[in-house]
């Protein structure tokens, strides 16, 4: 390739790089595998290798790709936490022992996992946890400390008062936490985690860590950053110390005297990842004497000292021998592929999503197809492309009646899910009552998965107004349950009859309306019947409000079994009206509000609330419209954004003093 064609090859190279680092660090929602990633980054590098004049500053070769995010606040890492350079062979690997040993001469090493999570710092001083930061960009990242402290096997307390201590480490999702967090999201009909690694970052960037707390996240350990009061000569004695401070290091790192053995053990490794309780996509390999890695030193990215080798993905061909549908809690009918069994990185795989009508079209597989199969994240088994044309097959046609019902499908234009057109769908039951009774919607105590399901079998519920007909004696006599657990029921069940209407909205389940849609509903029609009565043009009015949105709702209603359901929750005395919110002046009226950064005594939740109730609204972007940036600490671009535009931005004193005067 010649000088123009490699540079314009580097601008595209450096494009798609940038663009896909943004989704997997920032949003946590990668479009590609990490194999593809890296075969993008590796031919940027060789491409920057041979013209040396195509490196720029801000190539994705030169950093780490993540950003901090605007709501934590931000952490400067005494020591850069650093990225590794990528070995995909053993030649590879031979290749980085012998630049070591030209610069230092004999080395041993000590092999680790490559845990496959997110990067974090967790700090203690006089032995007690303090602070816990992400990786960020390597030399910034965002403060974490509450979500890292909703991590059990992180101790808060070390066996040792150390006078300070900071230490790396990697969290990650295990299997069985993600299996759960899979069959919630699927009980809910939420987009599911592609894999555990984007499940633990999403997990551990919420600004609420009851949030982390939920998802059941651990950690492992496996560096020193930085530390006072005692010195190590090796890494492997600094790892052993780590492990009688009480901190879950990396399991089975063993010190290996040279390469060959290194080898040795990634094979090993990868031969029973399979068997592993957390997800790992490769092995890390480090100089053991510490003296010597700071003689080899770092490049502007990776240190000298160390390198990772990725497992490619295993990949294997198999026959799809059937298409199972199964019909969702808004009635999407979702394939699921049958495949003959195969065992895939470790674990018997004979089922994989098959997503939706046009994954099936796009892909082109028909039943009786030889398909490859891959597991994504090492975790979901996905068809990753057709590889032979089965005998006499023929394409596949999504059923044209609801498999569980008998009722007629549809598919609306600009929408990839098909869907049962009847609400009352036994298939559906279920997922609507678990939703119904969920924390977001009537949050209903005791009324879990196992204990709906019972009431199901028994015939005693066929639509959510049933739990409003429930007694004690209907729940006693069932499996696990007793007198005092049937009154609790009850009694939780009498209680949710007083929630807000914008609570029973959300638990209806309709479709596109979640809990923040149903409150700015009902804020504009504070009863069921105003609400039923509204229209699309009147529904889309209403600031947040989309026309899609409003076209579901009013399609809702228009249902007969939706109004009978209503009229149900009437008669069993279930509160249909939301309190109108009391309005104690105009000072803000017609003003747009953007809140940012944490503010000294409010919650985003309480600002929010009291512009309300003086007549303004909260908004969450900054635009031209926008009249006042409320903004507190460690406020972020939406500030920048503020002040490039001219608009007011007020601190909290400033804003009270608006409302007093």
């Amino acid at each position: 390739m010649d000088f123009e064609s490699a540079k314009k090859r580097v601008s595209e190279l450096t494009e798609q790089i940038n663009y896909h680092n943004e989704r997997y660090y920032n949003r946590d929602s990668p479009e590609i595998s990490d194999y593809e990633y890296d075969m993008l980054l590796r031919e940027l590098e060789g491409l920057e290798s041979q013209y040396p004049a195509l490196v720029k500053e801000d190539s994705p070769t030169q950093h780490v790709g993540g950003d901090r995010a605007e709501k934590f606040s931000p952490v400067e890492h005494a020591v850069p936490m650093e990225s590794l350079h990528d070995s995909f062979s053993f030649d590879e690997l031979r290749d980085f022992d012998k630049r070591v040993r030209e610069s230092v001469g004999a080395v041993s090493y000590v092999i680790e996992p490559k845990f496959d999570g997110l990067s974090v710092s967790a700090e203690y001083r006089d032995g007690v946890f303090v602070r816990g930061s992400t990786r960020g960009d390597g030399r910034v990242g965002e403060d974490i400390t509450e979500n890292l402290r909703m991590i059990r096997s992180l101790p808060k307390r070390l066996s040792e008062p150390i006078p300070f201590l900071e230490v790396r480490g990697e969290v990650y999702m295990s299997d069985e936490s993600f299996q759960k967090l899979l069959k919630y999201q699927e009980e809910h009909e939420e987009k599911p985690a592609k894999n555990p690694r984007n499940a633990a970052a999403g997990a551990l960037r919420q600004k609420d860590s009851r949030v982390t707390e939920q998802r059941d996240l651990s950690i492992f350990v496996f560096n020193i950053q930085q530390v006072e009061g005692v010195q190590f000569g090796s890494h492997k004695e600094s790892i052993d110390f780590l492990a009688e401070l009480g901190l879950p290091t990396s399991p089975f790192y063993k010190k290996c005297a040279d390469i060959e053995e290194i080898i040795e053990y990634i094979g090993w490794i990868g031969e029973n990842r399979g068997s592993f309780d957390f997800p790992i996509d490769g092995a890390v390999i480090k100089v053991d004497d510490l003296a010597l890695r700071e003689e080899l030193g770092s490049t502007a990215k990776f240190p000298r000292w160390a390198e990772a080798y990725k497992y490619p993905p295993e990949e294997k061909v198999t026959v799809l021998r059937d298409i199972e549908i199964n019909v969702g809690r808004t009635g999407v009918l979702t394939p699921t592929g049958i495949f003959d069994p195969i065992l895939l990185a470790g674990t018997t795989v004979s089922r994989a999503t098959l997503h939706n009508e046009d994954f099936i079209k796009e892909k082109d597989i028909r039943i009786g197809d030889e398909v490859i199969l891959r597991k994504a994240g090492e975790i979901i088994p996905e068809v990753v492309a057709l590889s032979k044309r089965g005998e006499s097959t023929v394409p596949y046609e999504m059923p044209e009646v609801c498999p569980s019902c008998g009722s007629p499908v549809s598919r609306e234009e600009g929408d990839a899910a098909v869907r049962c057109t009847n609400t009352a769908c036994p298939a559906q039951l279920m997922r609507n009552l678990i939703h119904f009774v969920s924390r977001d919607a009537m949050d209903i105590d005791g009324l879990g998965p196992a204990v709906l399901e019972l009431l199901d079998a028994q015939g005693l519920v066929h639509s959510p107004a049933d739990l409003y007909r429930l007694r004690a004696g209907d729940i006693s006599p069932l499996e696990r349950m007793g007198e005092q657990s049937a009154a609790n029921i009850v009694a939780a069940v009498e209680k949710s009859k007083k929630n807000d209407l914008s609570r029973l909205i959300t638990g209806l389940g309709i479709r596109m309306v979640g809990q923040k849609a149903a409150r700015i509903v009902c804020a504009k029609y504070p009863t069921i019947d105003a609400l039923m009565s509204a229209d699309v043009q009147a529904l889309t009015a209403i600031d947040g409000i989309g026309s899609i949105m409003a076209q579901s709702i009013v399609d809702y209603f228009a249902l007969p079994q939706s109004r009978k359901l209503i009229e149900s929750f009437r008669e069993l005395g279930v509160n249909l009206t939301e309190p109108v919110a009391e309005v104690k002046s105009g000072v803000f009226d017609g003003k747009s509000f953007v809140l940012t950064g944490t503010l000294p005594t409010l919650k985003r939740s309480e600002a929010s609330k009291i512009i309300e109730q003086h007549g303004g609204k909260v908004v969450s972007s900054v635009s031209k419209k926008t009249d006042y940036v409320l903004a507190g600490e460690a406020a972020g671009s939406k500030l920048d954004k503020a002040n490039k535009l001219g608009i007011a931005v007020i601190s909290e004193e400033e804003f009270y003093k608006m409302i007093e005067n």
